[in-house]
């Protein structure tokens, strides 16, 4: 039916034209990959102990030879050299807490407390500050929005922001160290300084408008049981520094600080971030993720644990990391050249950068 203006009743009203989503929010579903997605790689769905536990353990084990070598070496060249070593190695242990998020809590026993105990709390990032926080980007309905804790749309904001987004990581170390020896013992006796703490500064999100709600059950006992774990270890690590040397902590910070820089970069070309707000479906989502397969060489170093396939990640979300290049080569030969599932691979690290920061650079309305 037309319109009729109340006006004049001899003039027709065309119905005004839907408003359509803009860039990949406008994208429909690509049902066959999806479907393909998910037919192709039932059998490689069930997390591998004997990958998890020893690729953990060595990471965290490279990861603290080499920070004690960069604290304990003299030479300057050489200390510098395993400080790197370090935090490539601790960057990759710690990256197991996204595999925490994921799989389900009974497939690999005792996993989770052991890398809590191990990487998560002498790193002050103890699995709480992951878990209930990540999948809320993973929600059809949040990510690429405002609710999104891990979205910001930096391809559509100045080119200023992307310098300040990674030298903003350098602090990270600093920051957690307040957080667990000072806020946390503080928080315990000024409730509301704790639920600030807890909704501003409790998660490793990018988002400045996320707040999050407070922890409930069984996650409200882990996260008692972690904080309090982290801020014994913070407190001895500040009261040691001031009774005996501030030098291994300077140090620490300092390949902490790399390590989140790693991440940072990482965060930096996990998505394309030209999102606007809008809720996205699942293939809006994936085009706006990014794989960057073989034979890129260095990805594994910038973005270990899987999440060199961070598209096909956020199709098979609870897919293990050690089955994802698997996966990627199933779907990639089924559907071909040239298809949907393509679209979101690219060849490395460096063009993904130049692409955002060249869209930062384009005139806004």
């Amino acid at each position: 039916m037309i319109a009729t203006d109340t006006r004049s009743p001899l003039r027709a009203v065309a119905p005004s034209a839907p408003v359509l989503p803009k860039g990949l929010a406008g994208v429909a579903d690509d049902k066959d990959m999806l479907r393909a997605a998910v037919e192709l790689t039932r059998d490689l769905a069930t997390a591998r102990p004997a990958i998890y536990w020893p690729d953990m353990l060595v990471s965290a084990l490279v990861g603290y030879v080499a920070l004690a070598g960069a604290i304990l070496i003299h030479n300057v060249l050489l200390a510098a050299l395993s400080g790197v070593v370090a935090a490539l190695a601790l960057y990759r242990a710690l990256l197991f807490i996204h595999e925490l998020t994921h799989i389900h809590k009974t497939a690999l026993p005792g996993f989770r407390f052991v890398w809590n105990l191990l990487v998560g709390i002498p790193m002050l990032t103890p699995s709480l500050m992951y878990e209930g926080v990540h999948t809320l980007h993973h929600a059809r309905t949040r990510y690429g929005t405002a609710e999104d804790p891990e979205y910001l749309p930096l391809a559509l904001m100045k080119p200023w922001s992307l310098p300040l987004f990674l030298v903003v990581s350098l602090l990270l170390p600093i920051g957690l160290l307040i957080r667990f020896a000072v806020l946390v013992p503080l928080g315990a006796i000024i409730p509301p300084l704790r639920k600030l703490v807890w909704e501003r500064a409790s998660s490793l999100s990018i988002n400045p408008e996320f707040r999050r709600r407070p922890p409930e059950g069984d996650f409200a006992r882990m996260v008692f049981w972690q904080e309090l774990g982290a801020s014994a270890w913070a407190l001895f690590v500040l009261g040691w520094s001031a009774t005996h040397s501030w030098r291994p902590l300077a140090i620490g910070i300092a390949v902490m600080g790399l390590t989140a820089m790693l991440n940072q970069v990482r965060t930096l070309v996990a998505h394309l971030w030209e999102n606007e707000g809008e809720a996205m479906t699942v293939t809006g989502q994936f085009l706006d993720s990014v794989n960057v397969p073989p034979p890129a060489l260095l990805a594994p170093l910038w973005a270990p644990v899987g999440l060199r396939y961070h598209a096909l990640h956020h199709l098979l979300p609870s897919m293990p990391y050690h089955s994802l290049n698997e996966a990627h080569h199933r779907i990639k030969a089924h559907l071909g050249q040239e298809s949907t599932y393509d679209k979101s691979n690219y060849p490395g690290l460096f063009p993904l950068v130049g692409r955002l920061a060249r869209s930062t650079m384009l005139p806004r309305g």
